[in-house]
């Protein structure tokens, strides 16, 4: 088995108040759910106006599959016009 984990730090311009930033981080995850099959949630910062850490998983059976996918949600995540990915990091472990 194979587990792909991923943290994105994104920076939400424009908000300034936790319902905006809710409302931004809500309509990433669940665009980014809907189109493809990852576990996804706000990981840290939910205090913080203008950033979100949002945190992401993957399970298969190929790595270079779950890479894949990893790869693809990250890069819709950053074509995404709603906020800016400041930072990725990905992991990728075997078990």
């Amino acid at each position: 088995m194979v587990v792909g984990v991923a943290e994105l730090e994104v920076r939400i311009p424009e908000v300034g108040s936790l319902k905006g930033k809710r409302s931004v981080v809500r309509k990433l995850i669940e665009r980014t759910r809907s189109r493809f099959s990852v576990a996804i949630a706000e990981v840290e910062k939910q205090d913080v106006y203008s950033r979100a850490v949002i945190g992401l998983a993957v399970v298969g059976n190929d790595r270079r599959v779950v890479n894949g996918v990893l790869d693809r949600v990250i890069d819709f995540v950053e074509g995404l016009a709603i906020a800016e990915l400041v930072a990725a990091r990905v992991e990728i472990l075997n078990l």
